[in-house]
C-alpha cells in the first residue's frame, strides 16, 4: 500500500490520478505492498528538486561553494567545469537544469556554454555533445524544433533512452 500524508502521490504527468492513490487509469501509484508515509514537507522537497529549485538544498550549495573555493577558480569557471563534467558523463538530463542555472547565476552566457560543449566535443565525441544539447537547450529555456523531445533528440546519437 502507498500513503501519502499530502493525500495520493504525485506522479508523472501521464500518471496523475484521481485523488485516490490510482492513476486515471486505475494503477496504483508507487510501490505496491510497501506501507510508505511522505509528509508535506518532503513531497514538497521532492518536487521542488523535481523541478530543479536549486534553493532547496541549501547545505549542499553552501558545500559546493566551500569546494569552488579550494579550486581556485572563479564562480563561472566553476560552473562551466561542471557543465563539461556533465556532458563527459552522459548525465541525467535533470542534472542540466542546475548546472546551467548555476552558470548563468555565475555570469556565463549562453555562448560561452555553447563553447563548453565546443571545447570539449574532440574529448568526449560528438555522441555526448549531441546528447547534450537538447539538455543545455531546454535549461536555456528554448524549446526543441517541432517533434523532437530530448529522448527523441538524444536517440539520434544512440546515447540515451531516459
Amino acid at each position: 500500500m502507498w500513503k501519502a500524508a499530502s493525500g495520493p502521490a504525485r506522479g508523472s504527468r501521464d500518471r496523475a490520478g484521481g485523488g485516490d492513490g490510482t492513476t486515471n487509469r486505475g494503477e496504483q501509484v508507487g510501490v505496491p505492498d510497501m506501507d510508505v508515509t511522505v509528509d508535506q514537507a518532503t513531497s514538497d522537497m521532492l518536487l521542488a528538486l523535481a523541478m530543479g529549485e536549486s534553493g532547496v538544498m541549501g547545505e549542499a550549495m553552501e558545500l559546493r561553494e566551500q569546494l569552488r573555493a579550494h579550486t581556485n577558480l572563479d564562480a563561472k569557471t566553476f560552473a562551466l567545469v561542471k557543465i563539461a563534467a556533465l556532458v563527459a558523463l552522459d548525465a541525467a538530463p535533470a542534472s542540466y537544469l542546475f548546472q546551467v542555472q548555476g552558470a548563468l547565476d555565475a555570469g556565463a552566457t549562453p555562448r560561452e556554454i555553447l563553447g563548453v560543449l565546443t571545447a570539449v566535443a574532440p574529448q568526449t565525441g560528438m555522441a555526448r555533445v549531441v546528447s547534450a544539447a537538447p539538455e543545455v537547450m531546454i535549461s536555456l529555456g528554448l524549446e526543441l524544433p517541432a517533434g523532437m523531445d530530448s529522448e527523441s533528440a538524444t536517440s539520434n546519437g544512440g546515447k540515451r533512452s531516459r
